[in-house]
Protein backbone atom coordinates (compact mmCIF):
# COMPACT_ATOMS: atom_id res chain seq x y z
CA UNK A 1 0.00 0.00 0.00
CA UNK A 2 1.11 3.34 -0.28
CA UNK A 3 0.85 4.59 2.81
CA UNK A 4 4.89 4.94 3.89
CA UNK A 5 6.73 7.36 6.38
CA UNK A 6 8.64 9.53 4.03
CA UNK A 7 10.69 12.73 4.62
CA UNK A 8 8.12 16.24 3.92
CA UNK A 9 6.90 16.98 0.88
CA UNK A 10 5.63 20.43 -0.79
CA UNK A 11 2.56 21.06 -2.46
CA UNK A 12 2.18 24.60 -4.20
CA UNK A 13 -0.86 26.32 -2.65
CA UNK A 14 -1.97 27.43 -6.32
CA UNK A 15 -4.69 26.08 -7.83
CA UNK A 16 -3.99 22.50 -9.19
CA UNK A 17 -5.73 20.79 -11.49
CA UNK A 18 -8.70 18.87 -10.43
CA UNK A 19 -7.09 15.97 -12.02
CA UNK A 20 -3.80 15.65 -10.77
CA UNK A 21 -2.54 13.41 -7.95
CA UNK A 22 -0.79 14.92 -4.97
CA UNK A 23 0.46 13.83 -1.52
CA UNK A 24 -1.20 14.19 2.08
CA UNK A 25 0.71 13.36 5.42
CA UNK A 26 -1.28 12.56 8.17
CA UNK A 27 -0.76 14.06 11.08
CA UNK A 28 -3.40 12.70 13.56
CA UNK A 29 -6.25 10.36 14.03
CA UNK A 30 -8.50 10.31 16.74
CA UNK A 31 -11.93 8.26 17.31
CA UNK A 32 -15.20 10.23 16.87
CA UNK A 33 -17.19 7.11 18.05
CA UNK A 34 -16.84 3.99 18.48
CA UNK A 35 -16.69 3.10 14.85
CA UNK A 36 -16.04 6.50 13.63
CA UNK A 37 -12.41 7.84 13.34
CA UNK A 38 -10.93 11.39 12.26
CA UNK A 39 -7.92 12.37 10.46
CA UNK A 40 -5.79 15.12 10.04
CA UNK A 41 -4.07 15.95 7.19
CA UNK A 42 -1.20 18.61 6.13
CA UNK A 43 1.30 19.23 3.43
CA UNK A 44 5.07 18.86 4.30
CA UNK A 45 5.32 22.62 4.91
CA UNK A 46 2.76 24.80 5.98
CA UNK A 47 1.02 25.88 2.99
CA UNK A 48 -3.26 27.18 2.90
CA UNK A 49 -6.06 24.81 1.01
CA UNK A 50 -8.29 26.16 -0.67
CA UNK A 51 -11.49 24.52 -1.22
CA UNK A 52 -15.37 25.24 -0.98
CA UNK A 53 -17.57 24.00 2.61
CA UNK A 54 -19.43 20.32 1.71
CA UNK A 55 -16.70 19.46 -1.00
CA UNK A 56 -14.86 16.11 -1.00
CA UNK A 57 -11.81 14.36 -1.78
CA UNK A 58 -10.80 11.51 -3.29
CA UNK A 59 -7.57 9.05 -1.70
CA UNK A 60 -5.87 6.58 -4.28
CA UNK A 61 -4.23 3.58 -3.03
CA UNK A 62 -2.44 0.19 -3.53
CA UNK A 63 -3.99 -2.33 -1.26
CA UNK A 64 -2.65 -6.18 -2.01
CA UNK A 65 -1.45 -5.01 -5.04
CA UNK A 66 -4.42 -3.45 -6.29
CA UNK A 67 -5.55 -0.02 -6.53
CA UNK A 68 -8.83 1.60 -4.64
CA UNK A 69 -10.11 4.92 -4.81
CA UNK A 70 -12.64 6.41 -2.11
CA UNK A 71 -14.21 9.83 -2.21
CA UNK A 72 -14.78 11.32 1.54
CA UNK A 73 -16.42 14.59 2.10
CA UNK A 74 -14.02 16.96 4.01
CA UNK A 75 -14.92 17.58 7.60
CA UNK A 76 -12.81 20.42 8.03
CA UNK A 77 -13.54 23.88 7.50
CA UNK A 78 -11.57 26.01 4.63
CA UNK A 79 -11.66 29.38 7.66
CA UNK A 80 -9.17 27.00 9.21
CA UNK A 81 -7.13 26.41 5.79
CA UNK A 82 -3.85 24.66 7.13
CA UNK A 83 -4.95 21.04 7.53
CA UNK A 84 -7.65 19.34 6.08
CA UNK A 85 -10.12 16.48 7.94
CA UNK A 86 -11.37 13.73 6.41
CA UNK A 87 -14.53 11.53 8.99
CA UNK A 88 -14.37 7.87 7.85
CA UNK A 89 -16.66 4.81 9.46
CA UNK A 90 -16.14 1.42 9.66
CA UNK A 91 -18.57 -0.50 7.25
CA UNK A 92 -19.37 -3.70 6.37
CA UNK A 93 -17.08 -4.94 3.41
CA UNK A 94 -15.61 -1.29 3.54
CA UNK A 95 -12.12 -2.10 1.51
CA UNK A 96 -11.23 1.34 1.38
CA UNK A 97 -12.55 2.95 4.55
CA UNK A 98 -11.45 0.10 7.00
CA UNK A 99 -8.18 -0.17 5.24
CA UNK A 100 -7.51 3.42 6.38
CA UNK A 101 -9.20 2.87 10.13
CA UNK A 102 -6.86 -0.46 10.59
CA UNK A 103 -3.75 1.22 8.83
CA UNK A 104 -3.03 4.62 8.84
CA UNK A 105 -1.43 6.10 11.28
CA UNK A 106 0.47 9.91 11.84
CA UNK A 107 3.54 10.20 9.95
CA UNK A 108 2.41 8.20 7.06
CA UNK A 109 1.76 9.87 3.61
CA UNK A 110 -1.52 9.05 0.95
CA UNK A 111 -1.98 10.10 -2.57
CA UNK A 112 -4.82 12.47 -3.20
CA UNK A 113 -6.58 14.15 -5.45
CA UNK A 114 -7.72 18.05 -4.54
CA UNK A 115 -11.16 18.59 -3.59
CA UNK A 116 -14.03 19.07 -5.65
CA UNK A 117 -17.86 18.38 -5.62
CA UNK A 118 -20.91 21.10 -6.53
CA UNK A 119 -22.51 20.16 -3.27
CA UNK A 120 -21.09 23.32 -1.37
CA UNK A 121 -21.73 26.34 0.98
CA UNK A 122 -20.37 28.73 -2.09
CA UNK A 123 -22.21 27.57 -5.01
CA UNK A 124 -25.89 27.46 -3.51
CA UNK A 125 -27.34 30.48 -2.25
CA UNK A 126 -29.23 30.88 0.66
CA UNK A 127 -30.00 32.98 3.58
CA UNK A 128 -31.38 30.09 5.66
CA UNK A 129 -30.25 27.22 6.58
CA UNK A 130 -31.43 23.34 7.06
CA UNK A 131 -29.35 21.21 7.62
CA UNK A 132 -30.22 17.35 7.79
CA UNK A 133 -28.17 14.27 8.17
CA UNK A 134 -27.79 10.89 9.01
CA UNK A 135 -25.19 8.60 9.90
CA UNK A 136 -21.83 9.85 8.44
CA UNK A 137 -23.71 12.07 5.89
CA UNK A 138 -23.17 14.76 8.82
CA UNK A 139 -19.41 15.47 7.47
CA UNK A 140 -20.27 17.78 5.08
CA UNK A 141 -23.01 19.48 7.56
CA UNK A 142 -20.60 20.43 10.12
CA UNK A 143 -17.91 21.70 7.68
CA UNK A 144 -20.36 24.00 6.54
CA UNK A 145 -21.77 24.63 10.10
CA UNK A 146 -17.64 25.72 11.12
CA UNK A 147 -17.64 28.08 8.17
CA UNK A 148 -20.39 29.83 8.59
CA UNK A 149 -20.01 30.07 12.33
CA UNK A 150 -16.20 31.14 12.01
CA UNK A 151 -17.01 33.94 9.04
CA UNK A 152 -20.39 35.23 10.27
CA UNK A 153 -21.72 37.02 13.15
CA UNK A 154 -24.90 35.47 12.62
CA UNK A 155 -25.97 32.74 10.61
CA UNK A 156 -29.10 31.43 10.71
CA UNK A 157 -28.71 27.57 10.70
CA UNK A 158 -30.95 24.57 11.41
CA UNK A 159 -28.98 21.18 12.07
CA UNK A 160 -31.23 18.23 12.26
CA UNK A 161 -29.01 15.13 12.54
CA UNK A 162 -30.69 11.24 12.77
CA UNK A 163 -28.55 8.85 14.73
CA UNK A 164 -29.19 5.18 16.27
CA UNK A 165 -28.24 6.59 19.31
CA UNK A 166 -26.87 9.33 21.38
CA UNK A 167 -22.96 7.43 21.73
CA UNK A 168 -23.68 7.77 17.08
CA UNK A 169 -23.67 10.93 17.18
CA UNK A 170 -20.19 12.43 15.24
CA UNK A 171 -18.57 15.64 16.51
CA UNK A 172 -21.46 15.96 18.78
CA UNK A 173 -19.29 17.43 21.67
CA UNK A 174 -18.23 20.39 19.53
CA UNK A 175 -21.51 20.57 17.57
CA UNK A 176 -23.13 21.33 21.24
CA UNK A 177 -20.42 23.72 21.40
CA UNK A 178 -21.65 25.89 18.41
CA UNK A 179 -24.99 25.95 19.68
CA UNK A 180 -24.13 26.87 22.73
CA UNK A 181 -22.27 29.91 21.54
CA UNK A 182 -23.95 31.10 18.45
CA UNK A 183 -27.63 32.09 19.68
CA UNK A 184 -28.79 31.35 15.84
CA UNK A 185 -27.19 28.13 15.25
CA UNK A 186 -30.16 25.79 16.61
CA UNK A 187 -29.10 21.95 16.66
CA UNK A 188 -31.59 18.92 16.95
CA UNK A 189 -30.85 15.32 17.12
CA UNK A 190 -33.72 12.17 16.36
CA UNK A 191 -31.98 8.86 17.64
CA UNK A 192 -33.61 5.70 17.20
CA UNK A 193 -32.72 4.52 20.58
CA UNK A 194 -31.51 6.11 23.89
CA UNK A 195 -28.96 4.67 26.03
CA UNK A 196 -28.59 5.19 29.64
CA UNK A 197 -24.66 4.99 29.57
CA UNK A 198 -23.81 8.18 27.64
CA UNK A 199 -25.03 12.29 27.95
CA UNK A 200 -28.17 12.53 26.39
CA UNK A 201 -28.12 16.23 25.18
CA UNK A 202 -27.66 19.81 26.32
CA UNK A 203 -30.26 22.32 27.32
CA UNK A 204 -29.10 24.02 24.02
CA UNK A 205 -30.04 20.83 21.96
CA UNK A 206 -33.90 19.85 21.35
CA UNK A 207 -34.36 15.85 20.50
CA UNK A 208 -36.73 13.53 19.18
CA UNK A 209 -37.11 9.81 19.65
CA UNK A 210 -37.74 7.63 16.80
CA UNK A 211 -37.11 9.17 13.06
CA UNK A 212 -37.54 12.14 11.23
CA UNK A 213 -41.37 12.66 10.34
CA UNK A 214 -43.15 15.02 8.76
CA UNK A 215 -44.74 15.94 12.60
CA UNK A 216 -41.16 15.82 14.46
CA UNK A 217 -39.47 18.20 11.37
CA UNK A 218 -42.31 20.58 11.97
CA UNK A 219 -41.98 20.61 15.66
CA UNK A 220 -38.09 20.95 15.82
CA UNK A 221 -37.80 23.44 12.81
CA UNK A 222 -41.26 25.22 12.76
CA UNK A 223 -40.13 28.00 9.85
CA UNK A 224 -38.29 24.69 7.71
CA UNK A 225 -40.46 26.05 4.83
CA UNK A 226 -38.28 29.33 4.54
CA UNK A 227 -35.33 27.80 4.34
CA UNK A 228 -32.50 26.58 1.95
CA UNK A 229 -32.59 22.53 2.65
CA UNK A 230 -28.96 20.82 2.19
CA UNK A 231 -29.54 17.30 2.89
CA UNK A 232 -26.71 14.09 3.05
CA UNK A 233 -26.91 10.12 4.37
CA UNK A 234 -27.55 7.21 3.02
CA UNK A 235 -29.66 6.89 0.62
CA UNK A 236 -32.73 5.41 1.70
CA UNK A 237 -32.68 8.32 4.47
CA UNK A 238 -32.49 11.27 1.84
CA UNK A 239 -35.55 9.23 -0.16
CA UNK A 240 -37.48 9.20 2.76
CA UNK A 241 -36.79 13.28 3.87
CA UNK A 242 -37.64 13.86 0.09
CA UNK A 243 -41.24 11.89 0.80
CA UNK A 244 -41.43 13.81 3.78
CA UNK A 245 -40.76 17.76 2.17
CA UNK A 246 -42.51 16.95 -0.92
CA UNK A 247 -45.60 15.70 1.48
CA UNK A 248 -45.19 18.83 3.21
CA UNK A 249 -45.40 21.00 0.13
CA UNK A 250 -41.98 21.99 0.64
CA UNK A 251 -40.25 24.13 -2.30
CA UNK A 252 -37.97 21.19 -3.56
CA UNK A 253 -36.28 23.87 -5.70
CA UNK A 254 -34.90 24.83 -2.19
CA UNK A 255 -33.22 21.24 -1.62
CA UNK A 256 -29.96 20.17 -2.37
CA UNK A 257 -28.38 16.86 -1.82
CA UNK A 258 -25.21 14.62 -1.87
CA UNK A 259 -25.19 11.39 -1.62
CA UNK A 260 -22.88 8.13 -1.10
CA UNK A 261 -23.99 6.28 -4.01
CA UNK A 262 -21.82 7.51 -6.69
CA UNK A 263 -18.85 8.13 -4.74
CA UNK A 264 -17.07 5.45 -6.01
CA UNK A 265 -17.53 5.69 -9.69
CA UNK A 266 -16.89 9.70 -9.62
CA UNK A 267 -13.92 8.65 -7.75
CA UNK A 268 -12.49 5.82 -10.30
CA UNK A 269 -13.14 8.35 -13.14
CA UNK A 270 -11.32 10.92 -11.49
CA UNK A 271 -8.54 8.66 -11.05
CA UNK A 272 -8.68 7.83 -14.76
CA UNK A 273 -8.05 11.48 -15.71
CA UNK A 274 -4.84 12.10 -13.03
CA UNK A 275 -3.20 8.45 -14.50
CA UNK A 276 -3.54 9.66 -17.89
CA UNK A 277 -2.43 13.63 -16.92
CA UNK A 278 0.55 12.63 -14.68
CA UNK A 279 1.56 9.72 -17.08
CA UNK A 280 0.57 11.71 -20.30
CA UNK A 281 -0.29 8.62 -21.82
CA UNK A 282 -3.55 10.39 -23.65
CA UNK A 283 -2.62 10.35 -27.38
CA UNK A 284 -4.86 10.71 -30.73
CA UNK A 285 -5.30 6.89 -30.94
CA UNK A 286 -6.71 5.97 -27.63
CA UNK A 287 -8.39 9.31 -26.84
CA UNK A 288 -11.15 11.73 -28.42
CA UNK A 289 -11.70 15.68 -27.45
CA UNK A 290 -14.99 17.02 -25.89
CA UNK A 291 -15.39 20.16 -26.92
CA UNK A 292 -18.38 22.64 -25.12
CA UNK A 293 -17.92 26.23 -25.51
CA UNK A 294 -14.56 27.34 -24.44
CA UNK A 295 -13.97 24.23 -22.77
CA UNK A 296 -11.42 21.05 -24.16
CA UNK A 297 -11.56 18.02 -22.19
CA UNK A 298 -9.65 14.69 -23.91
CA UNK A 299 -11.86 11.45 -23.05
CA UNK A 300 -11.31 7.61 -23.79
CA UNK A 301 -13.45 5.96 -25.28
CA UNK A 302 -14.50 4.51 -21.94
CA UNK A 303 -15.75 7.92 -20.37
CA UNK A 304 -18.86 8.96 -20.95
CA UNK A 305 -19.80 12.74 -21.47
CA UNK A 306 -20.94 13.23 -18.01
CA UNK A 307 -17.39 12.61 -16.65
CA UNK A 308 -16.19 15.07 -19.09
CA UNK A 309 -18.77 17.81 -18.24
CA UNK A 310 -18.65 17.04 -14.34
CA UNK A 311 -14.49 17.17 -14.99
CA UNK A 312 -14.37 20.83 -16.33
CA UNK A 313 -16.48 21.61 -13.39
CA UNK A 314 -19.51 22.46 -15.90
CA UNK A 315 -23.24 22.71 -14.19
CA UNK A 316 -25.38 20.07 -15.02
CA UNK A 317 -27.96 18.02 -13.48
CA UNK A 318 -27.18 13.99 -13.34
CA UNK A 319 -30.19 12.60 -10.80
CA UNK A 320 -30.06 8.99 -11.66
CA UNK A 321 -26.83 8.48 -14.02
CA UNK A 322 -27.95 5.42 -15.47
CA UNK A 323 -29.99 6.60 -18.35
CA UNK A 324 -33.72 6.49 -16.93
CA UNK A 325 -34.04 10.00 -15.22
CA UNK A 326 -33.71 12.12 -18.61
CA UNK A 327 -31.68 15.05 -16.80
CA UNK A 328 -28.27 15.10 -18.13
CA UNK A 329 -30.54 15.80 -21.48
CA UNK A 330 -27.62 17.72 -23.89
CA UNK A 331 -27.11 18.27 -27.76
CA UNK A 332 -24.09 16.68 -30.21
CA UNK A 333 -23.59 19.77 -32.33
CA UNK A 334 -20.43 17.98 -34.30
CA UNK A 335 -19.11 14.01 -34.26
CA UNK A 336 -20.06 10.97 -33.87
CA UNK A 337 -21.18 9.59 -30.21
CA UNK A 338 -21.98 5.90 -29.07
CA UNK A 339 -25.33 5.90 -26.22
CA UNK A 340 -26.69 3.33 -24.03
CA UNK A 341 -29.56 4.90 -23.60
CA UNK A 342 -32.34 6.68 -24.94
CA UNK A 343 -35.04 6.71 -22.32
CA UNK A 344 -37.46 9.88 -22.25
CA UNK A 345 -35.76 11.23 -25.30
CA UNK A 346 -38.67 11.38 -28.31
CA UNK A 347 -37.86 10.97 -32.20
CA UNK A 348 -37.82 14.66 -32.76
CA UNK A 349 -34.93 15.07 -29.89
CA UNK A 350 -32.90 12.01 -31.51
CA UNK A 351 -33.06 13.64 -34.86
CA UNK A 352 -32.16 16.90 -33.56
CA UNK A 353 -28.85 15.15 -31.71
CA UNK A 354 -29.49 15.35 -28.05
CA UNK A 355 -28.44 12.49 -26.02
CA UNK A 356 -28.20 11.37 -22.51
CA UNK A 357 -24.75 12.56 -21.02
CA UNK A 358 -24.84 9.22 -18.57
CA UNK A 359 -25.23 7.00 -21.20
CA UNK A 360 -22.86 8.21 -23.81
CA UNK A 361 -19.67 7.75 -25.02
CA UNK A 362 -16.97 9.63 -28.01
CA UNK A 363 -16.23 7.76 -31.56
CA UNK A 364 -14.75 10.82 -32.46
CA UNK A 365 -13.62 14.66 -31.75
CA UNK A 366 -17.57 16.27 -30.48
CA UNK A 367 -18.88 19.58 -29.92
CA UNK A 368 -21.40 19.24 -27.38
CA UNK A 369 -24.39 21.99 -26.47
CA UNK A 370 -25.67 22.19 -23.12
CA UNK A 371 -28.55 24.76 -23.52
Amino acid sequence: MNINTLPNITLSSTPTRQDSLSQLVCVERWNETADVVSFRFQAGEPMKFDYKPGQFMTLVLDINGEQACRSYTLSSTPSRPYSLMLTIKRVEGGLVSNYLIDHLQPGQMVRVLPPTGQFNLFDISAQKYLFLSAGCGITPMYSMSRYLTDTQMNADIAFVHSARTQADIIFKTSLETMATRHRDFKLRYIVENVTTDTVWHTEETLHDIGRLSANNLRDLVPDFAERTVFLCGPEPYMQAVKKILTDLNFDMSKLYHESFATAVKEAQSRVKQAEMQSANQVNASASFMLSIGDKKRALTAEQTLLEGIEAEGLPIIAACRSGVCGACKCQVLEGETESTSSMTLTPADIDAGYVLACSTKLKSDVTLSLG
